[in-house]
């Protein structure tokens, strides 16, 4: 398969993953509830559909081993989309350990499929900065003390406000940025992949003299 051939194949996959991680990423940003059941509802939303996109994305792959570290890495997301959303009860702990496992195994799958597809595939480039991404999130998370709890209050106008920063609402607050920033990342490579498919047949045509 030609270079072209693959970037034709596969850009869909590309922009049909940044649709969930920019809407998750918005629906987190403009809402006041940073909950921890808030959290998972949305961080299993988004996880089982990076998985169900990527596991349809493997069978555009020509390379079986790509293919192969694609389809795993598309199980675990599912698997940790799925299971967020059963226990979107279950408080906190719950939404770290699921966050970490998944940062830090599919961030793993994503970087290495990028490392190993370097030079047979387009798409290399995004699967490293989303991996790395997806690591930097496990790492963040891991960071976050998990008894944080800062009580705050402010005053604006004559009107008071006041309440309690703690360790959930940092973290939904971190994944909401992370889900934005691979959105955005995989809307710029997809549709740059799809204009690259497009324009390299037209400037292969030979030109024809007069």
């Amino acid at each position: 398969m030609s270079a072209a051939q693959a970037r034709a194949g596969y850009w869909p996959v590309q922009l049909l993953r940044a649709i969930p991680a920019l809407a998750v990423g918005i629906v987190i940003t403009f809402s006041a509830d940073h909950t921890a059941s808030f959290g998972l509802i949305t961080f299993g939303a988004f996880a089982l559909a990076t998985g169900i996109l990527m596991g349809w994305g493997s069978f555009r792959l020509e390379n079986r081993h790509l293919r192969a570290v694609s389809l795993l890495l598309a199980s675990v997301s599912a698997g940790c989309g799925v299971a967020a959303l059963m226990v979107n009860g279950s408080g906190p702990g719950a939404l770290f350990l699921l966050v970490i496992i998944f940062g830090a195994v599919t961030g793993f799958l994503e970087l290495y499929l990028g490392l190993r597809g370097r030079g047979r595939h387009d798409a290399a480039r995004d699967w490293i900065a989303v991996g790395v991404l997806t690591a930097l999130l496990a790492i963040a998370v891991l960071l976050v003390p998990a008894d944080y709890s800062l009580p705050w209050s402010a005053t604006d106008a004559g009107a008071a406000a006041s309440g309690v920063l703690t360790s959930q609402i940092i973290v939904v607050g971190i994944f909401g940025a992370y889900a934005i920033l691979v959105g955005v990342y995989l809307a710029i490579g997809g549709l740059s992949s799809r204009w690259s498919a497009r324009a390299e047949p037209a400037a292969s045509e030979p030109v024809t003299g007069q």
